[in-house]
């Protein structure tokens, strides 16, 4: 992706987090590789508030030593351990999101939990989940960034970090976001499910796995959503651009 189409791009990725309550203050951190090893990426610097992210004020990483980069050490190290590692360690990661966003983290709260196949939305992450059952407080070894990145083996794209939060990896920055818009919807239908104590109706792996199929080859949904997202900050809150 063009450099500058990539800092568009994440910068309307920050605002709309801000827009959903995705954000959790200053914390949480998304990124965007745009060297082809993943060394090099775009992340937001520390202290930068989701809803008021720009374009231009996205740090460039390009290096793998942080303690020697003025420019890594303006970006929280939590942040620069898991991205680094998961963009250099995950060639599929050109894009990760990270947050702590309320209904996703709830379930990843809850012991054992596993991902229902409670609804269409739900089916979409079909046997695309891995787990991180392990908590160990914050992230500042690289040790911890190896480990994490590790998880998303065998073509998963989604981590649900137990006691912490979820972590979305794709290809491109629209696809990272419809993937997060849409796991946080179906986990907000799960949680208001759950506290029915009613009995669930799950569907089927076979059906789920249909279903999981056809969310991924129905042409251009993430991009078309995305384009729409931008288009609304482009009316009025153009700003992200700069």
């Amino acid at each position: 992706m063009d450099h500058q189409q990539a800092r568009r791009e994440l910068a309307a990725a920050f605002r709309w987090a801000a827009r959903l309550d995705y954000h959790e203050g200053i914390a949480n951190h998304f990124s965007a590789a745009v060297s082809d090893d993943g060394q090099e990426f775009l992340i937001n610097t520390r202290g930068m508030h989701f809803s008021r992210a720009q374009a231009s004020r996205l740090a460039l990483v390009t290096t793998t030593d942080r303690a020697s980069d003025p420019v890594a050490q303006n970006v929280d190290a939590t942040a620069w351990i898991l991205h680094s590692f998961i963009h250099r360690n995950v060639p599929r990661a050109r894009c990760i999101l990270h947050t702590h966003m309320p209904y996703a983290t709830a379930l990843a709260s809850l012991k054992d939990f596993e991902f229902l196949m409670l609804d269409q939305n739900a089916c979409r992450f079909y046997d695309r989940i891995a787990y991180d059952r392990h908590y160990a407080g914050m992230a500042l070894e690289p040790t911890e960034g190896e480990r994490v990145a590790s998880l998303l083996a065998d073509g998963k794209d989604i981590l649900f970090l137990a006691n912490h939060g979820v972590l979305v990896v794709a290809d491109t920055i629209a696809q990272a976001f419809d993937e997060l818009y849409y796991l946080e919807k179906a986990a907000q239908l799960q949680v208001i499910a759950l506290s029915t104590g009613r009995e669930l109706q799950i569907v089927d792996n076979e059906t789920a796995a249909l279903a999981c199929k056809q969310w991924r080859e129905y042409p251009e949904a993430a991009e078309l959503h995305f384009a729409a997202l931008m288009d609304i900050l482009d009316i009025g809150s153009a700003d992200y651009i700069k």
